[in-house]
């Protein structure tokens, strides 16, 4: 219906086009809150370790199974504008922080359901986004006021800090050994900058290979890269012991020239002495790699057939076309310099690694370069029952080397379980008694909302929410400040004594993302959206693309 006005004269004005739809004030309000608490409905269900698994199919038949928050909502194709703000969320904190993706959404949606409350009442949307920011920069200072130092060298608490962002996660039998794997690996690759008390870890240098196969008991840590890439030809060893290892970025092929180009040969001899001088140029090519020492040869680009059977007979293990990303690993890794020219190459350019060896995985082969000194690139290899099995792995991996990694760069925790949350809330309600007016109404629903992850955990722990609450409120307020939800034993106790700890990081990226967007959200009190594209007729002769249209069209109803 397209909008007409008319001004005090009486005259009709047509401002929007045909077919826009507009909706305002308390309507636009309550589709967006709604659209967004079913979002968060979605995922509410997945939180803590008690959740369950959502099954996710896509256009093409794809199956995805998995309870992480961030990757449930990016596999759902989301049409409402309100309910893709809730994507975004997720999405970001993925990206910062890693973990507490499930978490963000859930706070997202408690915070506008209340402030739906206060809206049904007349408070104005401004005045609560203004007590929802006050309340977010109140919990932010007390959240540092309860942070625990970490000293960044005890593997023990980190290994306690991996194992409860994986609890919550499909890998959670497997926990204790795939914790002390990922300490180990973003330990391997920090590094220490200045005076500072946090390290610095670059997650790039961690490379995670996965494979169907085997069980996730079988996962690994190799000091060093494995390739997904085999030994170019079979003469050459498949192991090499004491590896000496060159990178070469350039091709050992003979370079065709730029421009097209004939050589006239009358001869068969010139023939003959051409073909030997192209033997000759790769053989020096080959010399030059075996003067330097090398015995292992990676190379960027392609190697040519002969070369590769001069490099066979000299008994070296040579790979050819290995990713760029992967070079920069293998340099990290063994040491070695990655040389652009040949001519450049010298002894002091190689690597080392105490073996290299060609292994089956599955019904692939791969190449591992393992054994590296200090390694500051390192490769974990999952490995799982099934594809699916390994993916979730994965993204469960991710997640736990997101959190070490928050934890190195920034040493100070909490305890999980919803115990921050429940504490936080407590703190914020005491504190609403200094404000004035509406404003306090706004900062007791953040401190409500705050306590929706509590009681999503004992929700999902099929335990009951009023009594626990109510149990797990009397123990704070008797001074135990880290009480919360054990869902394993489905029991109200002390979670810093249950291991259950948690990066500040994660809980400051929580707060700060959920208040800005339920903010975003309540802002918007009218919503415009265009009519959908017509669909172009198909061209004769039957263009199979007619019913694509509306592709880009906003659902609104």
């Amino acid at each position: 219906m397209a909008s007409v006005q008319t001004t005090a004269g009486g005259m009709p004005v047509l401002i929007l086009k045909e077919g826009t739809k507009e909706s305002k004030g308390k309507d636009a309000q309550k589709n967006n809150v709604t659209a967004a608490k079913l979002i968060a409905e979605i995922v509410k269900t997945s939180l803590g370790p008690r959740g369950m698994d959502k099954m996710l199919v896509d256009s093409l038949g794809d199956v995805t199974i998995t309870n992480d928050g961030a990757t449930i909502l990016k596999e759902i194709d989301v049409q409402h504008p309100a309910a893709k703000m809730m994507v975004e969320v997720a999405k970001s904190v993925d990206n910062e922080v890693g973990d507490g993706t499930t978490s963000s959404v859930v706070f997202t949606g408690s915070l506008l359901a209340r402030a739906e409350e206060l809206m049904n009442k007349d408070v104005h949307p401004s005045v609560i986004v203004d007590g929802y920011t006050a309340a977010s920069e109140q919990a932010l200072k007390i959240l540092q006021k309860i942070a625990v130092k970490v000293d960044v060298n005890d593997k023990q608490q980190l290994q306690k800090i991996a194992r409860t962002s994986m609890d919550s996660k499909l890998v959670s039998d497997d926990s204790p050994t795939l914790s002390q794997i990922v300490v180990d690996a973003t330990r391997q690759v920090s590094e220490k900058i200045g005076d500072n008390e946090g390290l610095k870890v670059d997650l790039d240098n961690i490379k995670v290979e996965k494979k169907a196969g085997g069980s996730m008991g079988d996962t690994k840590l190799i000091k060093g890269i494995v390739l997904d890439k085999e030994v170019v030809h079979a003469g050459m060893p498949k192991r090499v012991d004491g590896a000496r290892i060159a990178l070469l970025n350039s091709a050992l092929e003979i370079e065709k020239t730029e421009m097209s180009a004939e050589i006239r040969i009358n001869d068969p001899q010139q023939m003959q002495m051409f073909l030997d001088e192209e033997n000759k140029m790769l053989r020096s090519m080959v010399d030059k790699v075996i003067s330097a020492g090398a015995n292992v040869v990676l190379c960027q680009k392609g190697i040519d057939d002969i070369a590769q059977h001069y490099f066979a007979k000299e008994g070296i293990l040579v790979v050819r076309r290995v990713k760029e990303s992967d070079m920069f690993k293998l340099s990290k890794a063994t040491g070695a310099r990655l040389v652009n020219n040949l001519d450049d190459l010298t002894d002091k350019d190689l690597g080392s690694a105490e073996l290299v060896e060609e292994r089956k995985v599955e019904t692939d082969k791969w190449v591992f370069i393992e054994g590296c000194k200090n390694p500051k690139a390192v490769t974990v290899l999952i490995r799982g029952g099934s594809q699916r099995v390994v993916d979730e792995a994965d993204r469960s991996m991710h997640d736990a080397l997101m959190v070490t990694k928050d934890v190195l760069e920034r040493p100070e925790i909490v305890a999980g379980g919803g115990s921050t949350e429940a504490y936080i809330a407590n703190e914020l309600k005491q504190w609403s008694g200094n404000l004035e007016g509406r404003a306090q109404l706004a900062v007791q629903k953040f401190a409500e909302a705050l306590d929706s992850i509590p009681l999503g955990l004992a929700e999902n722990a099929g335990m009951d929410p009023i009594d626990t609450m109510t149990e797990l409120r009397a123990k704070q307020s008797k001074g135990s400040k880290w009480t919360g939800i054990d869902v394993r034993n489905t029991i109200v106790t002390d979670m810093f004594k249950q291991n259950v700890l948690e990066p500040v990081v994660v809980k400051e990226q929580i707060i700060k993302s959920a208040t800005e967007a339920a903010s975003m959200l309540l802002r918007i009190d009218d919503v415009i959206a265009s009519s959908k594209s017509k669909t172009p007729s198909p061209p004769p002769g039957g263009g199979g693309m007619g019913g694509m249209g509306g592709m880009g069209g906003m659902d609104m109803e």
